[in-house]
């Protein structure tokens, strides 16, 4: 139980580092262009990366995989998810570009009929509906307001794409995680990251400022650091119970764009906020609650029949 509370904390500090991580990553964002920040995040998050797995005993025997085309497969969605990300951090506020990426699992439900022929419940349909319309209300005040700023929209298609592209790597992390350790996919993602941000040079970088190179720093640390912190928190604790936690993302955006941008998201947008997060938790605990519902409905005749008797 110890191990499991343990677990517990540790998610929670993943979550906190990254919503510090996003912060950086738009503070950043304010003068250096995308690919320049993919790649500072990357690079520099192989630093606590390599020392996590020396603490392990692990460098550089985890380096060794017989998957290099599965790294390179998971990494390069990862990367597309991560450079969609950071669009939209740069044109949102923390809430509502951090609520867009909790439409992954959603996302999931359509591709799903459409591609594999699934036919989910009515509670995942109903879920998936009322995800959509939180989406459409955190959005309204922005969509009501005459003359829809340009970047506005460029942030929402990115956090929207951000959300599809996120769903795709999680299949190729899971792919994955079945013979290759965590330390092991963090690693490649972040060099195959790098490389990527790289590429980015001809399209043009900035000279850096002083603040900005803390900027970039930070978000790599802070990145690398929140990797580690979830990957030990996955070792001490069992998936399902660690995912609930991962919706403390919005409390903490919400604080850091009041706390440092003076932003607090309107009522209705907080209403949505709070259904995406509410649609998303019950279609990844649909299995869960169905059999809970499952047992009930078996147990009921026996309570009917002991009451009758």
């Amino acid at each position: 139980m110890t191990a499991v509370w343990s677990g517990i904390g540790l998610r929670l500090a993943s979550t906190a580092l990254f919503g510090v991580m996003n912060l950086f990553v738009r503070l950043a964002s304010s003068d250096a262009p995308t690919g320049q920040i993919v790649f500072w995040r990357s690079s520099v998050a192989l630093i606590p990366i390599i020392l996590y797995l020396m603490w392990r005993g692990e460098f550089p025997r985890a380096l060794r995989t017989k998957r290099p085309l599965g790294h390179l497969k998971r990494s390069t969605y990862g990367c597309i998810s991560m450079f969609l990300a950071f669009i939209s951090l740069a044109y949102l506020p923390l809430a509502l570009a951090t609520a867009l990426g909790f439409l992954a699992p959603l996302v999931l439900i359509p591709i799903a009929m459409i591609t594999l022929r699934e036919h989910p419940g009515g509670l995942v349909t109903g879920a998936t509906l009322g995800g959509f319309a939180g989406v459409f209300l955190m959005l309204w005040p922005m969509l009501s307001t005459p003359g829809l700023d340009h970047g506005t929209l460029i942030g929402i298609g990115a956090g929207v794409a951000f959300a599809v592209t996120t769903a795709f790597a999680k299949v190729q992390v899971k792919a994955l995680t079945t013979t290759e350790p965590s330390g092991t996919i963090a690693f490649y993602f972040a060099i195959i990251c790098s490389i990527g941000g790289l590429l980015t040079i001809p399209l043009g970088w900035v000279p850096i400022s002083s603040d900005n190179i803390v900027y970039l720093i930070s978000a790599g640390l802070t990145g690398g650091l929140a990797h580690i912190a979830m990957t030990e928190a996955l070792a001490r604790a069992p998936a399902s119970t660690l995912s609930t936690f991962e919706y403390t993302a919005m409390i903490w955006a919400i604080i850091l764009d009041l706390v440092v941008f003076g932003l607090l998201p309107a009522p209705i947008s907080l209403v949505g906020g709070i259904l995406i997060v509410l649609a998303a938790a019950l279609v990844m605990f649909n299995d869960q609650i169905m059999a809970v519902v499952a047992r009930k409905f078996r147990q009921t005749p026996q309570s009917e029949k002991s009451a009758a008797e």
